[in-house]
C-alpha cells in the first residue's frame, strides 16, 4: 500500500513537471515578444516626463504604468491553446496620469531602438490630446498623429520606422474573414497615411490592437463615495501595506453578501479566473498570508469593492477615528473659512474649507534631546555667521555716545546763521536684523507614522528637523513661525500651532514639538492658504513659506488625485502673487513626478534619504536666504 502511494506521488510530480514544460513551451512559441530587446518604463520614465511636457503635454499628469486590458480579438490556434493574446497593454491618459505599458518588447531590433522610440512616440501622441475630445478611436488617433507630425516634423522618420516594423507584425489581411479584412486594410492605410480615412468598417470582432495608437476604450475606475471610518477600535490596529508598481485597476461596487445563508456550492468548472466575483463574506476571515493578497490584487482585471463595518486582516488603507476631546489639543478659535480651487469648473469656491488652529496646551518645557546637541551646536555656530554684525545707528535723538558727524553739522549750520534744532546728535550700537520672516509648515498626515528604519518613523525625523531648524534660526535672530497640519475632509482642517512669530523659542516650543502625533490626510492647498494669511501680517520685506511633506496632496473626498494637485498649485501661485516665496522640501521618492507642476523646477527639493532631513533642512534654509 505504501509503495502504491509512493508511485502515485511520483506520477503526480512527473505530471506536474511535464505540464510545466508544456506550458512554458507553448507560451513561448505563441507569444510575440522579444524580452532581450525590451525597454522597461522605469528606465525611461524621467525622460518621458520631460519629453511629454516639452511637447506641450499637461504638466499636471504623471507618467505611470498601464494595466493590461482584455480584448476579444481573433487568435490563431497556438494562441488559443496557450491562452494568450487576451490581454494587451496599451497607452492612454486620464485626469491624473499618462499611462504607458510597463514594458515594451514587441520589436526585436535593438539597433533602431524601436521599443524605446515607441515610448517617445506614445508620449508625443498623448501630448496632442485635448480634454473632452469625443472623436471615435479610429479618427481620433489619426488626428493626433497628424497633429504631432505637423507640429514636430522631426518625428516623421521615427514614426515611419515604427509603422514599417509594426505592419510586419499585424495579421495578414488575406487570412481574415471579409469583414475583418476590410477593417485591417483600413487600419493599415490609416497608419501609412494618417487622416486618409474617416470611419473604420464594421466587423464581427474588434481589430488587432494598434500599439502605435492610444487605447480604444481605456478603463474608467468606479468612483466610490467616501465613508466614515468604522467605530470598531480593532480596525485601527489593522496592518497597512502599500503595493509597489501595481497598475491602475478597474473597480466595481458590489453588494455586501449575507453571511448567514449557509452552505454555498460552486461548480469548479465555472471558476475561470480571479476576475470572477464570488459573493463570499470575507470581512473577518481574510487571508493570513499578506503576499497571497498581494498576488490576487496584481492578477485581477477588475476589483470588486463593498462596504461593511468589520475590519479585514489585510488592508490597503488605514481607517481613522478622531481622538476624544480630553486627549486632543486645545482649540484656539472657531476656525477660518478659506476658498478652494475647483479645477474642472475653473473657479474658486468661497468659504469651502474651515481651518481650526490648535495648540498643545499641556506640553511641558523640555531640553533639547541629547542625541541632537552636538549637531545643534555645530549648526548654531554656522548660523551665527549669518546674523548681521552689530552696527552704529547714527543721528539718534538719544544714545550711548555723541554722534560727532551730526554734532559738527549742527555747529556748522549754527555758525552760518541757520537756526537748526539741537536734536538727533547721538548714536548707539545695535545688533543688525535681516528683513526676513519664515513660516515652516509641516505635514502631520497619517503617512508620517510610517517606519523608515528599525528605530525611527517619518514623524520622528520631522520632529528632529523642527528641533534643529528652530535652534538654527534662533541663532540668527530671524523671525520665524512653525505650524503643523493635517485634514479630514474640508471641515475641519487642523492647524497645530508650534511656535508663533511673536513667541521666543524656548523649552515650551520644544515640548510642543515632542507632543506631535500623526494626524489624518494632507489637504495641502488649505494649509498653504492659511500659512499665507499668517505671513500677511508679518512686516518683513521678504517672506518665505517652507513646506515640509512626505507625499502628494490627498484627502478622503474628491481631493484625491488631480483635484488636490490643482488646488495646491493654485494656492502656491496665489502666495507668489503676494510676493511670498513658497518652497517645498519632501522625502517622497516620487516627488519629481508632480512637484515641478506645483512649485516649478526650482521651487522644491527631494531628500532621498529621510534620515538626512534634520541636518539638511537648516542648511537648505541658509542657502535660500543667503542674500538677505
Amino acid at each position: 500500500m505504501t509503495r502504491r502511494v509512493s508511485d502515485l506521488l511520483e506520477l503526480v510530480e512527473l505530471e506536474e513537471k511535464v505540464g510545466g514544460w508544456w506550458h512554458r513551451f507553448i507560451t513561448r512559441h505563441s507569444e510575440e515578444r522579444h524580452p532581450d530587446a525590451g525597454v522597461r518604463l522605469e528606465q525611461v520614465q524621467h525622460l518621458l516626463g520631460i519629453w511629454f511636457r516639452a511637447l506641450g503635454g499637461d504638466s499636471a499628469l504623471e507618467i505611470a504604468g498601464a494595466d493590461a486590458t482584455s480584448m476579444n480579438v481573433r487568435r490563431n490556434l497556438l494562441q488559443r491553446m496557450a491562452g494568450t493574446h487576451r490581454r494587451f497593454q496599451l497607452a492612454w491618459r486620464d485626469d491624473n496620469a499618462l499611462r504607458l505599458p510597463p514594458v515594451i518588447d514587441i520589436f526585436p531590433d535593438t539597433d533602431l531602438n524601436l521599443n524605446r522610440n515607441l515610448y517617445l512616440w506614445l508620449a508625443a501622441l498623448a501630448a496632442m490630446e485635448e480634454p473632452g475630445d469625443s472623436d471615435p478611436w479610429f479618427r481620433h488617433n489619426q488626428r493626433l498623429t497628424l497633429a504631432a507630425l505637423e507640429r514636430y516634423p522631426g518625428l516623421w522618420n521615427r514614426y515611419q520606422e515604427l509603422v514599417r516594423a509594426h505592419l510586419q507584425q499585424r495579421p495578414h489581411p488575406q487570412k481574415l474573414p471579409v469583414d475583418e479584412r476590410q477593417q485591417e486594410l483600413a487600419i493599415r492605410e490609416a497608419l501609412i497615411e494618417p487622416g486618409s480615412l474617416e470611419t473604420l468598417p464594421a466587423a464581427s470582432r474588434p481589430p488587432a490592437p494598434v500599439p502605435l495608437w492610444l487605447h480604444p476604450n481605456p478603463p474608467a475606475p468606479t468612483v466610490m463615495p467616501a465613508v466614515e471610518p468604522p467605530a470598531d477600535p480593532e480596525a485601527n490596529r489593522s496592518r497597512s501595506r502599500e503595493l509597489e508598481e501595481v497598475p491602475r485597476k478597474q473597480t466595481e461596487q458590489a453588494d455586501q453578501p449575507e453571511s448567514d445563508r449557509g452552505l454555498i456550492t460552486v461548480r469548479m468548472e465555472n471558476i475561470f479566473s480571479w476576475g470572477e466575483h464570488v459573493h463570499v463574506d470575507r470581512g473577518t476571515d481574510d487571508e493570513e498570508d499578506e503576499t497571497r493578497a498581494e498576488e490576487v490584487a496584481r492578477d485581477l482585471d477588475k476589483i470588486s469593492v463593498t462596504r461593511q463595518g468589520k475590519a479585514a486582516k489585510t488592508r490597503l488603507k488605514f481607517d481613522l477615528d478622531l481622538p476624544s476631546e480630553s486627549e486632543d489639543d486645545l482649540v484656539l478659535d472657531d476656525g477660518l473659512l478659506l476658498p478652494e480651487w475647483h479645477w474642472k469648473q475653473r473657479r474658486l469656491i468661497p468659504d469651502h474649507c474651515r481651518v481650526v488652529e490648535l495648540i498643545a496646551a499641556d506640553a511641558e518645557p523640555i531640553p533639547l534631546p541629547e542625541r541632537l546637541k552636538k549637531t545643534a551646536t555645530r549648526l548654531r555656530s554656522q548660523f551665527q555667521a549669518l546674523a548681521p554684525a552689530r552696527t552704529w545707528y547714527k543721528a539718534r535723538p538719544d544714545g550711548t555716545e555723541v554722534d560727532l558727524d551730526a554734532y559738527l553739522r549742527y555747529r556748522t549750520d549754527r555758525a552760518s546763521g541757520c537756526n537748526v534744532p539741537a536734536d538727533n546728535l547721538y548714536r548707539e550700537m545695535r545688533a543688525g536684523a535681516r528683513d526676513l520672516a519664515c513660516l515652516l509648515l509641516a505635514d502631520l498626515s497619517l503617512s508620517t507614522d510610517t517606519w523608515i528604519s528599525d528605530h525611527a518613523r517619518v514623524l520622528d525625523v520631522i520632529q528632529d528637523s523642527l528641533y534643529l531648524f528652530a535652534e538654527s534660526l534662533a541663532a540668527t535672530g530671524d523671525q520665524f513661525g512653525i505650524y503643523g497640519f493635517s485634514s479630514r475632509k474640508r471641515d475641519p482642517i487642523r492647524m497645530h500651532l508650534i511656535k508663533h512669530f511673536d513667541e521666543r523659542y524656548s523649552g515650551r516650543v520644544r515640548g510642543r514639538i515632542a507632543t506631535l502625533k500623526p494626524g489624518y490626510y494632507t489637504r495641502l492647498g488649505a494649509g498653504i492658504r492659511y500659512a499665507t494669511e499668517v505671513l500677511k501680517v508679518q512686516g518683513a520685506g521678504r517672506r518665505l513659506l517652507l513646506i515640509l511633506t512626505d507625499g502628494k496632496p490627498n484627502d478622503l473626498d474628491q481631493y484625491e488625485g488631480r483635484y488636490g494637485i490643482e488646488d495646491t498649485r493654485h494656492a502656491v501661485q496665489a502666495a507668489r502673487n503676494l510676493g511670498f516665496h513658497p518652497f517645498c522640501v519632501t522625502i517622497d521618492p516620487k516627488g519629481n513626478d508632480y512637484l515641478p507642476h506645483l512649485f516649478g523646477s526650482t521651487g522644491y527639493v527631494v531628500i532621498h534619504d529621510p534620515t538626512e532631513l534634520p541636518a539638511e533642512l537648516p542648511l537648505l534654509y541658509a542657502r535660500l536666504t543667503a542674500h538677505q
